[in-house]
């Protein structure tokens, strides 16, 4: 595996104990980071953070990324506008497992709100663990492929 699969992207528009016990956990298992927004003292406005998230992740700096902020909603939407992200705002293990398995998800979003640190550690087992579903690689074509226009007119796959 090359650097970059082993370097993991992580931003957030706070510190907190939830961005500190991710941090940790993902020291612990031996990836290298990069730190972004908040937690490297750099711009904490959300969407630069998910912008400068999804393009570690999009030019291959980064194998995956990892944001943070109060909803996850805004990081995850805002990273997703960088082509070649599929970020995926995920409350529990078995939606990081899908969005791994199924979309080829490449950045994990949370809620700083909503995510107990105990939780995140088993989403991150999840996210981790979990590789795409070869029957679905047409599909995540069709997405990551997709002209916005063809999308909104229904030319999907077309």
């Amino acid at each position: 595996m090359t650097a970059a699969a082993q370097t993991i992207a992580v931003g957030s528009d706070e510190s907190t104990p939830l961005t500190d016990a991710v941090i940790a956990e993902l020291g612990r298992r031996g990836y290298a980071l990069t730190l972004y927004g908040a937690l490297c003292q750099g711009d904490a406005r959300w969407p630069v953070v998910a912008r400068e998230v999804g393009e570690a992740v999009a030019r291959g700096a980064a194998g995956q990324g990892v944001l943070f902020c109060w909803t996850g909603t805004g990081v995850s939407i805002a990273a997703n506008k960088v082509h070649g992200v599929r970020a995926a705002l995920c409350a529990d293990a078995e939606t990081a497992r899908g969005a791994r398995m199924w979309n080829d998800a490449n950045v994990l979003c949370l809620s700083l709100r909503k995510t107990e640190s105990e939780a995140a550690k088993e989403i991150l087992e999840a996210w981790l663990a979990t590789g795409v579903d070869a029957g679905e690689t047409a599909n995540i074509a069709l997405v990551q492929n997709a002209d916005t226009a063809d999308v909104v007119r229904g030319r999907i796959g077309a």
